[in-house]
């Protein structure tokens, strides 16, 4: 019941959205038909107007896919899956990278690590135990965002003004997303600032140790037992400090373990994850032993800046928070 009523929400925040019909806006190749999540999905899928041109079984001949025309969104969904199927994976995301298609995977929490580790460029959009309004938020920046030449051809000047009205729908819908899909102009500013000159002003060098850095990860945790839950969210300055952490330990962080870091659900963390990372403050490392696993550590750039912060706030006698 609760799905059907999922999906009839769904359906109506589109309509409500687009008051025109609901044409295919895009093509998706489903691989991974016996998902356990199927049905939200497929609500997704149908609030969207998309159209399925093939449902494969994970181990279909590859042949299947590169014969395929077009450049549809390509879906992975692993949520049924047992046991990991990483050669199935990694076949499917080098022929995504080849093809310029978006990716989407669709996983367990079990899976994340193994996931995130083989599935690391910009184009690839990860899902953990997703439900509707993930999938219509994400769905939407694959298809849109990809600028799909299959998609351009198909849709004339009124059609992408509708495409764009989806963003503010997505917003509301998935205000994570919104937010991170958009940067300010003054943090553009800094950002270009910091490459240039963030670097060249004195600053006091002041001792950090991983316990104090633990000690303010405890105290931003603690808020969380006194008020309502999400009131605080800022899962990027949790990574940073968490990976601050880790340095001075000389320990490794692996993906999953960030993400529990972050204090937001997986899918989220993963967003930011792959945000800083386009920033250039964190670095992904392969696991010299285990190709299913990926450690994520600051860049000399965010470990210059984390300790030049530290530094800052300190000689002007203000809190490290």
């Amino acid at each position: 019941m609760r799905m059907g009523a999922d999906r009839a929400d769904a359906r109506a925040g589109w309509e409500a959205a687009f008051s025109a019909d609901l044409a295919a806006r895009f093509d998706v190749v489903v691989i991974g038909r016996g998902a356990r999540d199927a049905d939200a999905r497929s609500a997704a899928l149908d609030a969207l107007g998309a159209r399925v041109t093939s449902e494969l079984p994970l181990d279909s001949d590859r042949s299947a896919l590169t014969e395929h025309a077009g450049h549809p969104v390509l879906i992975v969904d692993l949520t049924a899956q047992t046991t990991m199927p990483v050669d199935v994976l990694e076949r499917i995301d080098e022929l995504a990278a080849m093809r310029a298609w978006p990716l989407v995977v669709a996983f367990t929490p079990e899976q994340l690590d193994p996931v995130a580790a083989i599935c690391g460029r910009s184009n690839t959009h990860l899902l953990c135990a997703p439900e509707v309004s993930e999938w219509i938020a994400t769905l939407a920046i694959a298809a849109e965002g990809d600028a799909a030449p299959g998609l351009s051809e198909r849709v004339g000047e009124s059609e992408s003004a509708r495409l764009h009205r989806l963003n503010a729908e997505v917003a509301r819908i998935a205000e994570v997303v919104a937010r991170l899909s958009r940067q300010s102009e003054a943090t553009r500013r800094r950002q270009d600032d910091g490459r240039t000159s963030s670097f060249t002003t004195a600053t006091p060098d002041y001792d950090i140790s991983a316990a104090q850095v633990r000690e303010v990860i405890r105290a931003r945790r603690l808020r969380d037992r006194f008020f309502e839950g999400g009131l605080f969210e800022d899962p990027a300055w949790d990574m940073l400090l968490d990976l601050l952490g880790a340095q001075l330990e000389r320990g490794q962080v692996s993906v999953s373990s960030l993400c529990i870091a972050a204090a937001v659900p997986p899918t989220t963390a993963l967003r930011w994850i792959s945000k800083l990372t386009d920033a250039g403050l964190i670095e992904r490392e392969a696991d010299p032993f285990d190709k299913r696993r990926a450690f994520l550590k600051l860049s000399p750039q965010g470990g210059h800046a984390m300790h030049r912060y530290v530094a800052a706030v300190r000689e002007t006698k203000l809190p490290f928070v």
